[in-house]
């Protein structure tokens, strides 16, 4: 509909419409490729099979993977004090201004305030895979940082 009338705008029959561009989409294909690929290297080389990792990057990963398990496959129906510790994690490095400018913050904090709805769980990868990209984003400003392990992190 919208091309009949730019058409017909531009031979003097209708009166032209502004047409607005759609919102661009945040990565190309190539980039969530870099971006998965970044990830997997991160999940491979410092996410441990079981426990905390001993990096801030690690850990976030983790943690993003370990709500994305909860809410995916059990409907967040085991949620505890040890997924409101991750979230918080989460929290706590993915809308750090030093990394994020003001669009990517408030769209992570979005997810993440959805995410403290645990009663409504998300069931869908699409917020996972933001918050992983985060990660990444994260990483590649501050690197592999270490981190101190939560003793009352148990998840």
């Amino acid at each position: 509909m919208i091309v009949v009338i730019v058409i017909a705008a531009a031979f003097g029959l209708a009166p032209a419409l502004e047409v607005q561009e759609p919102t661009p989409i945040p990565a190309t294909e190539a980039q969530r490729m870099d971006y998965f690929r970044e990830a997997q290297a991160i999940w491979r080389t410092e996410v441990p099979a079981s426990g905390q990792a001993d990096t801030v990057r690690g850990e976030l990963l983790r943690a993003v993977e370990k709500l994305r398990d909860e809410s995916m496959r059990n409907g967040a129906a085991n949620w505890d004090a040890g997924f409101d510790i991750l979230l918080a994690y989460l929290v706590d490095h993915l809308k750090d201004p030093e990394v994020f400018d003001l669009a990517t913050r408030t769209r992570t904090a979005a997810i993440l305030d959805r995410l403290k709805s645990h009663k409504d769980p998300i069931l869908d990868d699409a917020p996972f895979d933001e918050l992983a990209d985060r990660v990444v984003d994260w990483s590649r400003h501050y690197g592999a940082a270490p981190r101190t392990r939560n003793p009352a992190l148990l998840r």
